[in-house]
């Protein structure tokens, strides 16, 4: 058996490490690649989607001179929830993840923020948000997933702009930078298609924290619908896991996120600062204007915008940038 360890952006803050991930047989997700095209690249996209989660295996976390040991649920997802009150630079550390059954074996390294001192972080949803996905066209989504590579999906114009500028807004050096979290109801197959297309574009690196791993092609149809609550639980953890920082939350009008985030406004009334919602049809939505205007009489200031230039001009005049 060939195992295949996939592991996520972990965090820690002063008190608890959290660093995750996903053991899986052989077919697991490839490395995403952008010499597929056409019918390879549907291919590899619904790869993804054919793995099979291995259970009550054991995983082993080394971090400086913590060791841990623990076992993957049911789906091979793992999570090790530690505490941990070293002394550690802000930024981002490697950690190294390794898995051994009989004589095959495997050793992975990822990264874990420990943010730098600042006033603000942001939330930001992923499809319709920044990636350009067309979430409220059922069809049309699952066209342009399987027949467009990473480097020909599309981005909103001056949305990377403004991700910078909140990015760096407070820091006195290049260096240190806001911390950045990707919440999405994408599921965890799609990961490394997340990472590279944010790399890509030049976006804040984040940790990405996305939906229950699927494990057949029929899932495959259902992929980013059915409930948003765990987008909720995500949010929850992070504000509660850095309860003194203020948060700008982004996000779109095509699916959950101005109820979610209207939600969220009410679970932490001191913590949000700031919501932004990107408009993605011609007309703005009665229902999300009232959001809107709800959270505005919470004092959580608000921007509906269509172009990321008026979500700029709305920062810039609120003191966020």
């Amino acid at each position: 058996m060939k195992l295949d360890l996939k592991l996520y952006r972990g965090y820690v803050n002063n008190e608890e490490l959290v660093v995750f991930g996903h053991l899986f047989e052989s077919w697991a997700p490839d490395k995403y690649s952008l010499e597929k095209k056409g019918i390879k690249h549907a291919y590899a996209i619904l790869h993804k989607f054919r793995i099979k989660p291995l259970e009550n295996f054991k995983i082993h976390l080394k971090f400086r001179d913590l060791e841990v040991t623990t076992k993957t649920m049911e789906d091979g997802y793992f999570r090790f929830s530690i505490p941990y009150t070293e002394e550690l630079e802000p930024g981002w550390h490697y950690y190294e993840v390794s898995c051994k059954m009989y004589e095959f074996g495997i050793i992975e390294r990822g990264e874990l923020l420990k943010p730098y001192p600042s006033k603000l972080a942001v939330i930001s949803d992923i499809d319709d948000t920044f990636l350009i996905s067309h979430s409220n066209r059922f069809f049309k989504k699952l066209y342009v997933m399987l027949s467009k590579n990473i480097n020909k999906r599309k981005i909103f114009d001056d949305v990377v702009k403004h991700y910078q500028r909140l990015s760096s807004a407070g820091q006195d050096s290049n260096k240190a930078s806001n911390s950045f979290f990707y919440v999405s109801s994408s599921e965890w197959n799609l990961y490394d298609f997340i990472e590279e297309f944010a790399t890509m574009h030049d976006l804040p690196k984040a940790v990405i924290k996305l939906k229950k791993i699927k494990t057949g092609l029929r899932d495959f149809i259902k992929s980013g619908r059915g409930n948003h609550d765990h987008k909720f639980i995500k949010i929850k953890d992070i504000i509660s896991f850095y309860p003194h920082l203020k948060y700008v939350l982004l996000g779109d009008d095509s699916q959950h996120d101005p109820y979610l985030y209207e939600r969220v406004c009410k679970t932490f009334p001191k913590n949000i600062q700031a919501v932004y919602i990107r408009q993605t049809t011609h007309k703005q939505n009665p229902k999300v204007q009232k959001v809107m205007a709800n959270l505005e009489s919470m004092d959580v200031s608000t921007c509906y915008f269509r172009n990321s230039e008026k979500a700029i001009h709305h920062s810039e005049r609120e003191n966020i940038i």
